[in-house]
């Protein structure tokens, strides 16, 4: 499940971070229920297929978009930044954490207020450590005050301050809000690492935040989007000096429209503006074959240049940051 290749020049032999897809799929995740409950004639392909054989093996079996940065500054110290926390976080940490010994989430960065990105929040208790006695530091939250407005409607529990030390601690999630801004000049640090907020438009009338993170690689994060506003594409194109070596960029499906999300005509025209060196998809639906239709996406890469492939739950990026 490794992809290797994603490195800076004259870096280390064996980079010492990495980058884990918790989950590649849509909001409703693949296979989507309806397509098994109701069944088309033909059946639907990837959410049968999805179905097939265990999801640990199935790139067609998709949780919610999310992302763990596993980040390794100095040899031996492991930090966890955790972006969004979806509908399935719980399914994710059973099956990625416990594959690949995660044992913990120090820091968590929300992209916006969407159930498939902070539905999971009240799970966040099984990844951070619990004394009986609530003597235990709260995990550092990074969002933007809309989605903080938004999440506190949703979690009113989970906004309550620890509890004083010595006191019986009810078994939620302690959590340390921290509001962020909508602005590429105003870069905050989770865990160590430095992320630069990228503000995207998802839809005509919602913000939606992406990041920029790493020193020795540039890595982008774009995970909900259906339009780069000019900042945001300048600050992180190759004409900028920034050139990325790697951009996860939100693709919903193969068409061209969506009113909320990239399609892969979209994408394939931002890829071309921004000019990465190497680019992993994610957000998929269930148009989406893995197998078939990263076919495609190697035809493209070759012809354009840009290495580009549609990524799966449980893929594993060695990176240094």
């Amino acid at each position: 499940m490794d992809v290797s290749g994603v490195v800076a020049e004259n870096a280390p032999a064996k980079p010492r971070s990495t980058l884990i897809f918790l989950g590649t799929g849509c909001s409703g995740g693949i296979p989507i229920a309806t397509c098994l409950l109701q069944p088309t004639d033909p059946p639907c392909h990837v959410c049968s297929q999805s179905l097939s054989v265990p999801p640990e093996r199935n790139p067609n079996y998709r949780c919610n978009t999310s992302l763990l940065i596993d980040y390794c500054p100095i040899e031996g110290e492991d930090n966890y930044i955790l972006i969004d926390v979806g509908k399935t976080f719980r399914e994710q940490v059973l099956r990625w954490f416990t594959f690949y010994k995660i044992p913990r989430v120090d820091s968590i960065v929300l992209t916006h207020d969407h159930a498939d990105a902070v539905l999971g929040l009240d799970d966040i208790r099984s990844v951070q450590r619990f004394c009986p006695t609530n003597g235990i530091a709260p995990i550092p939250i990074y969002l933007s005050q809309e989605t903080m407005d938004s999440v506190g409607a949703k979690f009113p529990y989970l906004l309550k301050k620890k509890d004083q030390e010595g006191r019986f601690a009810r078994r939620v999630a302690q959590l340390d809000w921290k509001i962020i801004e909508n602005d590429c000049k105003k870069p905050f640090v989770a865990s160590g690492l430095e992320l630069v907020p990228l503000p995207v438009m998802h839809g005509e009338d919602y913000v939606s935040l992406g990041f920029l993170f790493g020193q020795k690689c540039k890595v982008a994060y774009i995970s909900d989007v259906s339009r780069i506003l000019p900042t945001t594409e300048q600050y992180i194109s190759k004409s900028s000096g920034q050139r990325l070596d790697l951009l996860i960029l939100d693709t919903l499906s193969k068409k061209d429209f969506h009113t909320v999300h990239l399609g892969l005509p979209q994408t394939f025209d931002i890829l071309k503006k921004l000019c990465p060196k190497r680019a992993l998809l994610v957000g998929m639906n269930h148009e989406v074959d893995h197998y078939k239709d990263n076919e495609l996406l190697r035809e493209w890469s070759a012809r354009e240049g840009i290495y580009v492939q549609f990524a799966h739950d449980g893929l594993r990026v060695p990176i240094d940051l």
